[in-house]
């Protein structure tokens, strides 16, 4: 038990006596960790978003193209998909990020007049656009936006459409989006005769299946179908496309190259500390301490670090997030709501980061020679 003390006390005497330094690791670490809970948090806040558009307009699968670089589907096989016993609704779509003004750009969506996700829609003021007009339905927070009403002209790409209705949607993305016929955007965007992909609501499950078997049944019958194309269930397309994994990407990415910088910094904190306790680690080996002895006690302070960054950076990215919800242009997506895995994954990412930063210094303390180390001063 004595030794137990001893060890503990050696760690926080070793980070205390070197306050200033050990403050300044914590922050650098810290901040490091912040940014990761930040960037993970809204990237997944992100994929709540789009999520909630699936889910508010009863969407059961997403039919889309089988390769990554081509994501078109021709528009001719929306009748085949509704001719299967499973579908009972399938409808194109089109989306694109569209500069609507030199300072705005947003979200625009190609729907039919008559598709079944404008049931999720509420619409506030005028009505639902025609298709074959240039008409377009703002979204509310986009409509506060751009000052914009029905009976309102809209410049997209240099062609006049009008404002036929204000919305409000079932997910920030559709509330802060665009949302025009479909053959118009097409135009557009030099898609005649493509869509990005079909939305598809199944018939009810039969009694005596899960829903679960339901949906695995009708991705087999639709993808057997029309054999070059997939069928995503909701859940999986909402956490698999384009624009989520840019945003999960950009997030791992920036956090990545934070953390490899606290990383550096607790490294450098640990090799400072080894070289200037010399003398020190050579009188406890003197004294009888093993190699891994002296190891695991400059790894521990490493991890000491490591952790205490971590709870210090989860403090920081959990106010960047309330801020984010707090801001008018982020408000409608960032939740303040950190989820308990990405909390335990944060702490786990910052204590593999103390022991990594601490790995070589530690190897070069266990390797000092006891005669060497006491003629050092």
């Amino acid at each position: 038990m004595a030794y137990q003390l001893s060890f503990s006390g050696f760690v926080w005497r070793n980070l205390w006596r070197r306050r200033l330094r050990t403050l300044l690791t914590l922050c650098g670490i810290g901040v490091a960790i912040g940014a990761f809970v930040g960037l993970v948090g809204f990237s997944s806040a992100f994929e709540q978003a789009w999520l909630r558009i699936y889910t508010s307009s009863g969407t059961d699968i997403a039919v889309i193209q089988r390769t990554f670089l081509n994501t078109s589907v021709d528009e001719s096989v929306g009748a085949k998909l509704r001719a299967l016993p499973v579908v009972a609704q399938a409808t194109p779509m089109i989306y694109n990020v569209m500069d609507l003004t030199p300072d705005v750009n947003a979200l625009a969506y190609g729907w039919k007049a008559d598709s079944y996700e404008f049931e999720s829609l509420h619409i506030l003021s005028g009505r639902r656009f025609s298709d074959g007009k240039p008409e377009v339905m703002l979204g509310d927070l986009l409509a506060e936006d751009l000052k914009k009403k029905p009976g309102d002209t809209l410049e997209i790409q240099d062609s006049p459409f009008k404002v036929v209705g204000v919305y409000h949607g079932g997910s920030a993305l559709e509330a802060d989006a665009v949302i025009m016929p479909l053959d118009q955007l097409q135009q557009l965007s030099s898609l005649q005769g493509k869509v990005s992909t079909f939305h598809v609501r199944l018939r009810p499950t039969p009694p005596g299946e899960s829903p679960e078997q339901y949906l695995k049944y009708a991705q087999a019958q639709i993808e057997a179908s029309l054999p070059t194309l997939r069928a995503v269930p909701a859940a999986e397309r909402a956490s698999n496309n384009e624009f989520v994994r840019l945003a999960h990407a950009s997030a791992w990415g920036t956090s990545s190259i934070a953390l490899l910088i606290g990383i550096l910094g607790i490294a450098n904190t640990m090799a400072m500390s080894v070289f200037e306790r010399t003398r020190e680690l050579g009188i406890l080996r003197a004294l009888g301490w093993k190699r891994w002895q002296v190891l695991m006690l400059i790894q521990m302070e490493a991890a000491v670090l490591g952790l205490g960054g971590g709870l210090l950076g989860i403090a920081l990215g959990w106010c960047a997030l309330h801020v984010l919800a707090a801001l008018p242009q982020t408000a409608s997506i960032v939740s303040a709501h950190v989820a308990l895995p990405l909390l335990a994954e944060t702490l786990g990412i910052a204590l593999l980061a103390g022991l990594i930063a601490g790995a070589v210094p530690a190897w070069r303390g266990a390797q000092l020679s006891p005669v060497e180390a006491l003629r050092c001063d």
